[in-house]
């Protein structure tokens, strides 16, 4: 185990090294000069010259080889230099440190809320197999799939304000200052963000318990008079859990995606929503930070996920 971790390990290195130069070089091809729209938004277009624009190119750094652009920017980052924002004007970790939390808390809160309910749905769908109650979790299974989460985002928000006059607060209480207002605050969103994911897995978890409940150690277990509840969640559930967690994984990192879409819809002061702007502005630092960032939580999502599988089953083993 210890080999195979550390394997996974030094994978990390040549992995965000492929990622960070994925997105330096879509960066640099897709149109749009940071230069101009910085001097654009300065001051009225027209009103700054090529001397003046060539002047901003310098100070950006973007008038060099890209090649040259790159290697600065990696011999930072090494450093834990995020750089500086082209836009805000102050350094990108700054600008990060006060909004990662409630990205955070986020992306943790739409997984305990869908996990905790797809799980119990996709055994309870498994277990009255063609029933009604196996019928009404499909069907809402289906339904999640099916809605992408910005439009259900919306459609919220619409119902909310129709109904009971609630819009998107303009500022965000901390959990740590005001825990029951963070709550109050986060809880649509991370609804809405853990529609897709509730629905997913609880469609994998019903598969998955179907598969297990035919296999010869449930008959025997039943056999041996053990209780229903005991054969289902000590011996069934235990058994189907490694296609569930494969795909929670999986959809932790769909819901780090998922957050730069609802962040913008519920005006939320978070990662995902400094992204988009980043991408408005074409401010480069905050954009390669984000991505590599997200790139770092999904590769150690994927580490522990592997370690888990050994835990869950002894037969597994890395060589």
């Amino acid at each position: 185990m210890g080999t195979y971790v550390i394997k996974r390990v030094s994978l990390f290195i040549p992995t965000l090294l492929l990622v960070g130069v994925m997105i330096f070089i879509m960066l640099r091809i897709v149109p749009g000069d940071p230069a101009f729209l910085i001097l654009a938004g300065d001051q009225a277009e027209g009103q700054f010259t090529e001397e003046d624009l060539q002047r901003m190119r310098k100070e950006l750094g973007t008038d060099r080889h890209i090649v040259v652009q790159f290697g600065d920017w990696v011999w930072h980052m090494m450093r834990g230099d995020f750089g500086e924002s082209w836009w805000y004007g102050q350094p990108v970790w700054d600008e990060l440190k006060e909004k990662f939390p409630t990205t955070l808390e986020l992306v943790v809160l739409a997984f305990v809320i869908g996990f905790g309910l797809a799980v119990p749905l996709g055994v309870i769908s498994a277990i009255r197999q063609d029933g009604w109650l196996d019928y009404a979790c499909r069907l809402f299974a289906n339904t999640g799939i099916a809605f992408p989460s910005f439009w259900v985002g919306i459609v919220l928000i619409y119902l909310l304000v129709k109904l009971f006059g609630w819009v998107p607060p303009l500022g965000y209480a901390k959990f740590w200052e005001d825990p029951l207002t963070n709550l109050s605050q986060m809880i649509f969103p991370a609804l809405v963000l853990a529609a897709y994911n509730m629905a997913f897995v609880a469609r994998v978890t019903r598969s998955a318990m179907l598969d297990v409940m035919r296999e010869d150690f449930i008959r025997t277990a039943h056999s041996k008079g053990l209780r229903e509840r005991v054969v289902i969640y000590r011996h069934a559930l235990k058994n189907a859990f490694l296609p569930i967690l494969t795909v929670s994984g999986w959809q932790v990192g769909r819901l780090i995606g998922g957050t730069v879409v609802l962040e913008t819809i519920f005006l939320m002061p978070g990662v995902g929503r400094t992204l988009i702007e980043g991408v408005a502005f074409r401010d480069f630092p905050i954009i390669q930070a984000v991505v590599l960032l997200i790139a770092v939580g999904v590769l150690i999502l994927n580490l522990v996920i592997d370690v888990l599988y050994a835990w869950l089953d002894p037969r597994i083993r890395y060589a």
